[in-house]
């Protein structure tokens, strides 16, 4: 029973700790009536919760491993208790950046679940499981819709403390439905760290993911203020247009998990990231409401898509390693919602215009569109190595002119003599002479004719034994048609 409410439980945990982690952007155009904030430092107000809830995401998933969820959950609770009711009674600026600090503990509890939650289902469902954790995500939209309709009501201070009870409440379900026996993993975080920092992927998927679930939270603390004073619309339709916002793209996670089950992930991340690229130019030239929620819904669905299809990608490649890998991987999304908005300003501050800011994004997200080619490649040579390297049967590989250029490991089992021994040589020096010079004539003239040849012939190891083979030759052609290869595979027949 209690594995059965792991996932419903811990994706209510990451709605609460985002609702809590967005809490001052969403409040922030009630915030400014009673505190005086310069207009160049409301960014700063806004991004800095990001920057503790994503470094913070590192440990939170190592710790994952090592105590188990329901414990980073419950002492995450209990911690934010504390910055929450300070905000609450907060009268200045630095009232503000010292709460919202700390209020990044509700960000970084994202990695918990990613590290916990695939140990309780199969690796065909991760991508589900994952996205579906994810949806967590609608606390943002949670406190960016609620919040402005309640503080319209009773005021700013008195919304941000029913938080407090909150907290409390989801403390308590944690304590007594958190898994007490989940599976834990004791490596230390140094030896988790050195196992992974040189593998490119863990690289590819940071950046994929600074981009994907960066948009994502800088739209997120972004539209609230922005809509207010570029559009001059009511606060509350602020609220209600960022909610909708998050709505959408948090659904769509799910949905980019699941794809990643059925089809290629990397497939589906290329249309993501061309998408992000297409709206974030529409965004940079500064369009109509009308356009400018067009754009915004196409980056809606893109970062959504992705942010699920990243998730399905970081346990097939680092199951062993997913907390630190999960840690790092979204540690490195949520910095992502932190400088856009800031940029943005600095920006709008210089030209008294966005769209160079949203024109860099969209350069961003198309090197990252092209490195998910690239990528996309690099797995395919690596899996035709994998199969050159591991098949049972010898290949050798020629260039047009009968020069081997390489040979497979199985190869060097058959025949007795290693790649370096054969490299630069002709095949012939397996030749037994028990075949007549006809039978080579014929034989090429068949490979000529038709590009392949298929019989048996006798050939001779190393040590001089003589062996019979069943030998496959297929011929290799450029675009033009001409032959740049023969690929030779045998299998030893000798009769015993």
């Amino acid at each position: 029973m209690i594995k059965k409410v792991q996932l419903p439980l811990q994706t209510l945990n990451l709605t609460i700790g985002f609702a809590v982690w967005v809490l001052i952007s969403s409040l922030l155009p009630f915030i400014v009536e009673d505190i005086t904030i310069p207009a160049e430092k409301l960014a700063i107000v806004t991004a800095v919760p990001i920057v503790l809830g994503s470094v913070l995401r590192i440990p939170f998933g190592y710790y994952a491993n090592i105590i188990g969820a329901r414990l980073v959950f419950l002492i995450s609770f209990l911690l934010l208790l504390f910055p929450v009711f300070y905000i609450s009674a907060a009268s200045s600026f630095m009232d503000l950046i010292i709460g919202g600090t700390f209020l990044g503990i509700g960000g970084a509890v994202f990695s918990v679940g990613v590290t916990s939650l695939p140990k309780y289902y199969p690796k065909e469902k991760h991508g589900l499981v994952n996205g579906i954790y994810g949806m967590g995500n609608l606390g943002t939209a949670v406190s960016t819709f609620s919040a402005p309709i309640i503080a319209a009501q009773i005021g700013w201070s008195a919304t941000v403390k029913l938080y407090l009870i909150v907290l409390l409440v989801f403390a308590a379900l944690n304590f007594f439905l958190g898994d007490k026996d989940e599976p834990k993993v004791k490596t230390s975080i140094t030896e988790q760290i050195k196992s992974v920092y040189k593998d490119e992927k863990l690289w590819f998927f940071s950046l994929f993911y600074f981009i994907t679930f960066g948009s994502f939270v800088a739209f997120t603390v972004f539209l609230p203020n922005f809509l207010v004073s570029y559009f001059a619309i009511d606060k509350v339709d602020a609220g209600m247009r960022t909610a909708g916002f998050i709505v959408l793209a948090t659904f769509m996670r799910p949905l980019g998990g699941w794809l990643g089950d059925k089809f290629p992930p990397l497939n589906l991340l290329m249309a993501c990231f061309a998408g992000l690229t297409a709206a974030a130019v529409v965004l940079a030239f500064s369009p109509s409401i009308a356009l400018y929620t067009v754009g915004c819904l196409i980056i809606a669905v893109c970062a959504g898509l992705g942010n699920g299809l990243i998730f399905k990608l970081v346990p097939m490649y680092f199951n062993k390693q997913a907390g630190i890998v999960n840690g790092i991987v979204s540690m490195m999304g949520g910095l992502g919602g932190f400088f856009p908005p800031l940029l943005l300003a600095a920006v709008y501050s210089m030209t008294g215009s966005y769209s160079i800011g949203f024109m860099a994004f969209s350069q961003v997200a198309l090197v990252s569109f092209v490195l998910v080619i690239w990528l996309y490649y690099m797995d395919r040579l690596k899996l035709s190595s994998e199969v050159f390297e591991s098949t049972g049967q010898g290949i050798l590989v020629t260039n047009a002119e009968g020069t081997i250029e390489t040979v497979n490991p199985a190869f060097t089992e058959l025949t007795g003599y290693s790649e370096e021994e054969v490299v630069g040589r002709n095949p012939n020096i397996l030749s037994s002479g028990k075949q007549s010079s006809d039978f080579y004539t014929s034989m090429w003239s068949q490979i000529g004719q038709e590009g392949e040849w298929e019989g048996k012939l006798w050939n001779k190891r190393k040590n001089g034994e003589e062996y019979l083979e069943l030998l496959t030759i297929h011929t290799i052609k450029d675009k033009s048609g001409e032959v740049v290869r023969y690929v030779g595979t045998f299998t030893d027949i000798t009769p015993e």
